[in-house]
């Protein structure tokens, strides 16, 4: 059996420091090569066969680790964050870094983090930037009701971004000028620009044949739509990741932190350390749940006589993940999962 070679990545925007070792720990070699796919390939005919190969987990991770895959024997992403708390050090630098990463991947104390397909990823990209889009149209929706403010300009607060409205408060409220009507016909024509585009890359994602049969099964869920099935979908990626429910929950960023220490135990504030994009997806959709779930409205109830709302929705939310595990594990529909849980039962 041939001895294993093992290669620590140091990943940059430009630039990429690497170190090669051997399994009794011996440096093969190490240095500093251009962050470019032709370089990529150059490098990896100099090395050593087989290899294994790690880097930590950053913007730029998704590319590399695709164009290395099919050439190493082994290939992981590190979790930044469980890392950085194993290889703290007073000096740091690129190259220590690499080794260490080397070391880590060697000994088998690397922190290992989930890494979606590249279909997945693709797709959660066209999602997140479906995100950015909806950001930006309401911060132009925004932007209209400070110009009309700021120009002491009475309108209905309701109505203001329906068509009609706006053209009629355009062309009949004296106290908008010629100035103003331009910067708010400006405003108006780039929220239906947005609009037009978010409904272009939702639909995209919904006829996909990748995740149809799985979004339309997170859709029989309660107050679960299609934005909710399809953040689901592609940021969780595999589910089968999760050993248990609380996993999922903690993962999703709807629980906090605990620091036990003898006998005290201190509770902090929803996590940080969470996918965002999925925790503020699942609180809206908790906020709409208890109008179309009376399980959740019933649990919505029995939270918030506890004296908070906030953590109602907490409760909601996590009811939600609950059900999505489920769903998604037995892939089958939310009715036929719940009732062969009460048939169980």
């Amino acid at each position: 059996m041939e001895p294993m070679y093992y290669i620590g990545l140091d990943v940059h925007k430009r630039k990429i420091s690497y170190c090669v070792k051997d399994s009794s720990g011996k440096v093969f070699a190490e240095g500093l090569l251009p962050a470019t796919r032709l370089d990529l390939d150059l490098w990896m005919k100099t090395l050593p066969q087989p290899w294994s190969a790690a880097m930590e987990a950053t913007m730029f991770t998704g590319w590399i680790y695709d164009h290395l895959k099919p050439h190493a024997a082994v290939l992981k992403v590190a979790h930044p964050l469980m890392l950085r708390a194993i290889a703290a050090a007073k000096k740091k630098n690129d190259r220590i870094d690499a080794g260490k990463i080397c070391d880590c991947l060697r000994c088998d104390f690397l922190p290992e983090c989930y890494m979606a397909s590249t279909a997945i990823r693709e797709r959660r990209r066209t999602l997140r930037y479906r995100n950015l889009l909806v950001r930006q149209m309401v911060q132009m929706k925004i932007k209209i009701s400070a110009l009309l403010m700021e120009a002491g300009v009475s309108y209905n607060k309701q109505r203001l971004h329906k068509a009609g409205y706006f053209r009629e408060l355009l062309a009949r409220n004296p106290d908008i000028d010629e100035g103003l009507g331009s910067l708010l016909r400006l405003c108006r024509e780039t929220v239906v620009r947005l609009q037009k585009t978010e409904s272009a890359l939702v639909r995209s994602l919904e006829r996909d044949p990748l995740l149809l049969d799985r979004v339309e099964r997170l859709m029989t869920i309660p107050a679960v739509g299609p934005i909710t099935a399809l953040t689901w979908a592609l940021e969780v990626g595999d589910v089968q990741r999760f050993s248990s429910i609380k996993k999922a929950i903690s993962y999703c960023g709807l629980c906090g932190a605990e620091k036990r220490s003898g006998n005290t135990v201190q509770r902090t504030p929803l996590s940080k350390q969470r996918n965002k994009h999925l925790q503020t997806t699942l609180i809206e959709a908790a906020k709409m749940a208890p109008r179309n779930s009376p399980e959740l409205a019933m649990l919505y109830d029995k939270e918030k006589q506890k004296g908070n709302a906030n953590r109602a929705t907490l409760a909601v939310a996590r009811k939600l993940v609950a059900y999505l595990v489920a769903v998604d594990r037995r892939q089958k529909e939310f009715l036929t999962v719940e009732r062969e849980n009460r048939t169980a039962a």
